[in-house]
């Protein structure tokens, strides 16, 4: 006579505790998220650029093509900051004026 082993358990297939499901990522969501990072990545990097600007200008020691190397720096760090926060602020304008929502948008179902 043969015997089957056969177990009485159930298998959790499921993720082990400590993960979580992704149900409620959606493409709005991501977007939101890569806005915020890049709004983040860019106040970082003026930081440094900032920083490094007035190194430089302090290590120039007088000498003006590296003054005004230092200048450009810090100069470029401001620009580029005030380009990525006008960039968001124009999106937040058109959000209000028009009623919709750019960074928060779902695709219809086809089903």
């Amino acid at each position: 006579m043969m015997k089957l082993a056969q177990a009485n358990n159930v298998i959790n297939l499921g993720p082990p505790n400590g993960f979580t499901v992704l149900n409620g990522l959606t493409i709005g969501g991501v977007i939101s998220f890569l806005v915020a990072a890049v709004l983040i990545l860019a106040g970082v990097i003026f930081f440094f650029m900032l920083v490094i600007g007035g190194i430089q200008w302090i290590m120039s020691g007088g000498d003006k093509a590296k003054t005004e190397e230092a200048r450009n720096r810090i100069t470029a760090a401001l620009i580029g900051l005030i380009i990525v926060f006008a960039a968001w602020l124009i999106i937040i304008l058109v959000q209000n004026v028009f009623g919709v929502s750019l960074l928060n948008f779902t695709i219809p179902n086809i089903l």
